[in-house]
């Protein structure tokens, strides 16, 4: 079997598509993939940099532009929630317009918001309009949904955990790099230029646009399909998933958005001092995420999840102590570790959401094709609600922290809420897909080989 490229809607479309196929994959699939992965990082990557661009930007933003850190907090939620909702329809865009085709728009789309901050970014500029524009960020984060979706139906089963770690990690970088340009132009060209970051992305951004139309490909077998879409949404899997996503990705994001804020009220530190440091956490968790993904391929998602939930707990409650004890250096060290394990948790709860369709497959009876079928189609219908949902973490923790701040000039009863909510978390992972038998809800009942010992989920 080989790919057939057509002309298929004036696009490069790939008409015949079989990741499961070990001799089309070895003679020609992975070397397509792998060409489709590399430019679906790069057009992702940038767009989590616009999207966390008003974290940094609140770094630039000193007395005189009149905004106050609940107010930055404020605007940083704003932009999650857009990236938040945005992920919805992004994700069924690719199979509607085509992978290629959506990565060319979604890139081209940066512009907009790149090009807004130029025009605004000043002392003088009401509120009214910074929040407009961090409205417009949002699309940066909506690309994630897209990205995945469309490189989860490039890979086979047994390398899906590897491929959507180093799509995701590759763009979770993205948060990273930007926070560190802005360290490098507040160090160079001082906190009053904010517009030279801003200078930086939109030839960035163009490349990007250019190299998804020129490398990347359309998949023709890959649909739209409202029936998954509703037994996606109907199973209880996808939004317990969900939740668990909120643990994660959410608190990666948000943290994110939030780390530098957070210094700088409640620390006192400047902003070079902040950005000199708001970058290691999302670089060290970017760059782990494909770790998380391989250990989940190796060891069972819900195995690493489980512990790092649990390591999660630990690493917030010395975030706790510290806050407590006012100790800069327990908080940085606490939040390094916690940035980390988000980056694990990432990686390992994105591997569990293909096993466990494909679990329920084998539950059903179902082998071969037949199960591959119905693994990836579930499992895609899930991934764009389970990765819109758990963005909306970003939301929920610089919501907290903005409320910590009006209330106690502190993030410390934001922290002791987070710590409880990883413990629930932990309760969940085990409750779910380790502690039950494989005979549970998901076997029909009655069925004849219903096993007695063994989690149904075991190697989710």
């Amino acid at each position: 079997m080989t790919a057939a490229t057509t002309a298929h809607k004036g696009g490069r479309w790939i008409e015949r598509w079989d990741p499961e196929n070990e001799q089309f994959w070895e003679a020609e699939g992975k070397h397509i993939a792998k060409r489709n992965l590399i430019f679906s990082v790069m057009s992702e990557h940038i767009g989590f940099s616009v999207w966390s661009m008003f974290s940094v930007l609140a770094l630039f933003m000193g007395p005189e532009y009149g905004v106050d850190p609940a107010g930055k907090f404020f605007l940083v939620a704003v932009a999650s929630l857009v990236g938040a909702t945005l992920r919805v329809p992004y994700g069924f865009a690719v199979a509607r317009f085509g992978g290629r085709n959506w990565t060319i728009f979604s890139a081209a789309m940066l512009l907009v918001p790149t090009i807004a901050l130029l025009i605004v970014m000043e002392p003088g500029t009401s509120y009214s309009t910074f929040m407009l524009v961090a409205v417009l960020t949002g699309v940066g984060g909506a690309n994630f949904a897209s990205s995945m979706t469309n490189i989860n139906s490039f890979y086979p089963l047994r390398l899906k955990g590897w491929a959507l770690g180093m799509n995701a990690g590759g763009g979770n970088i993205g948060v990273a790099v930007v926070q560190l340009l802005g360290l490098l132009i507040i160090a160079i060209a001082g906190a009053a230029n904010p517009r030279v970051l801003l200078g930086v992305y939109i030839p960035l951004i163009i490349a990007a646009t250019v190299c998804s139309a020129l490398y990347m490909n359309n998949l023709g077998p890959v649909k739209n399909d409202g029936g998954a879409t509703r037994e996606a949404v109907k199973d209880r899997h996808t939004w317990i998933m969900s939740f668990l996503y909120i643990g994660t990705f959410g608190s990666f994001i948000g943290y994110s958005f939030a780390f530098g804020l957070v210094l700088t009220a409640q620390f006192g530190r400047t902003p070079l001092q902040a950005a000199s440091l708001t970058f290691i956490g999302p670089l060290l968790g970017s760059l782990i995420r494909p770790v998380g993904g391989k250990l989940a391929d190796r060891l069972g998602g819900a195995r690493v999840t489980l512990v790092n939930f649990a390591l999660m707990t630990a690493a917030v409650g010395v975030v706790v102590t510290a806050s407590f004890q006012a100790s800069l250096p327990l908080f940085i060290g606490g939040f390094i570790v916690l940035f980390v394990l988000t980056g694990i948790g990432n990686g390992s709860t994105y591997k569990m959401i293909p096993g466990i369709y494909r679990a329920k497959a084998t539950a059903k009876g179902l082998t071969g094709e037949a199960a591959d079928v119905y693994a990836r189609r579930l499992s895609g219908a899930s991934m764009s609600l389970i990765g819109a949902i758990g963005a909306f973490g970003g939301l929920g923790i610089n919501l907290a922290l903005r409320q910590s701040f009006l209330t106690s000039q502190s993030g410390t009863t934001a922290f002791v809420f987070f710590l409880g909510y990883y413990v629930v978390c932990s309760a969940v992972t085990w409750a779910v897909y380790l502690r039950r038998p494989a005979a549970a809800a998901e076997l029909p009942a009655g069925h004849a080989e219903r096993p007695q010992r063994q989690p149904v989920y075991a190697e989710v």
